[in-house]
């Protein structure tokens, strides 16, 4: 970039170098990463479409530009991503909350509505906390737990809560599974699991192999962690109580044949989600 260039300028630049590297959102990314460098939102963007920029504005968004192009996240850029029409802060200790992952909100936020108050919800590998905190937030009643085995997650996760206004509500834990809450019973335990096989890693998109591998590597065939949650969820839940497991597109019928095989669990069945793939796979205690 060179001076003088005008927010607008550098907007159309930036779409156009967004759109040539194969992004699929080139505009809307840009509009996201220019305001973000210059501490506006996106419609002053266009209110002030013709201001001069100053070099050490320009300087700000050539360099985020080179990252979001190297394959940084740009949600990592940003400093927070919208889940449930909230915004969460996240970092590259943390996945990037996905739309999909509400399905995993939804599952739970029906089955509660069969349970009479107060609800008892855990989620095993919160991350960011964008899933128990949208529980605990839509279901006043509820008192939670959120369990991940990064202390670095669990960090932002607790701060999303207290921005959130319901950290008292939610008790953040470190370990392996349900191993954190080994004495406590349940109406509802939910989990997003990391489920890409190990030697599939290496191939996916640039930007969620900068994610964190402890949220992504689910072993050889994805599921490695997924018998054992299953296993350990049962003795954890009230009679009727649920569990859901978000998975892969391509994971649901192998993720409800775990459930079914190990018994004491209702006939699992799987929700899709926007895209029509099947995203959660759930069941009751029997």
């Amino acid at each position: 970039m060179s001076e003088p260039w005008t927010t607008l300028a550098v907007l159309d630049w930036t779409s156009k170098r967004f759109g040539d590297a194969g992004l699929e959102t080139p505009r809307l990314e840009a509009q996201l990463l220019v305001a973000h460098g210059l501490g506006c939102n996106k419609m002053q963007l266009y209110t002030g479409f013709d201001r001069p920029l100053s070099a050490d504005e320009l300087a700000r968004i050539r360099d985020l530009i080179k990252q979001r192009l190297a394959g940084a996240p740009l949600a990592y850029l940003l400093g927070t991503q919208e889940f449930w029409s909230r915004t969460f802060a996240v970092t590259p200790a943390v996945l990037v909350p996905r739309h999909d992952t509400e399905v995993l909100v939804e599952t739970a936020l029906d089955a509660l509505a069969d349970k009479q108050a107060p609800w008892r919800i855990a989620e095993v590998g919160v991350g960011s906390g964008a899933v128990i905190i949208t529980l605990a937030l839509e279901r006043p009643a509820s008192r939670c737990v959120g369990i991940d085995i990064s202390p670095e997650a669990l960090a932002v996760a607790a701060a999303n809560a207290a921005q959130h206004g319901c950290a008292d509500r939610i008790s953040f834990r470190i370990g392996d599974l349900l191993a954190p809450a080994a004495d406590e019973v349940f109406d509802a335990i939910v989990a997003n699991l990391p489920y890409i096989p190990s030697g599939d890693i290496a191939g996916l998109a640039a930007d969620v192999r900068r994610e964190p591998r402890l949220a992504l590597d689910g072993g050889d065939d994805g599921l490695v962690l997924f018998g054992r949650l299953i296993a350990q969820a049962h003795p954890r839940l009230q009679p009727g109580g649920l569990l859901a497991l978000e998975h892969g597109f391509d994971q649901g019928a192998a993720v409800a044949r775990l459930i079914d095989a190990h018994g004491g669990y209702t006939p699992a069945a799987t929700r899709h989600d926007l895209a029509n793939h099947p995203r959660v796979t759930f069941a009751k205690r029997a």
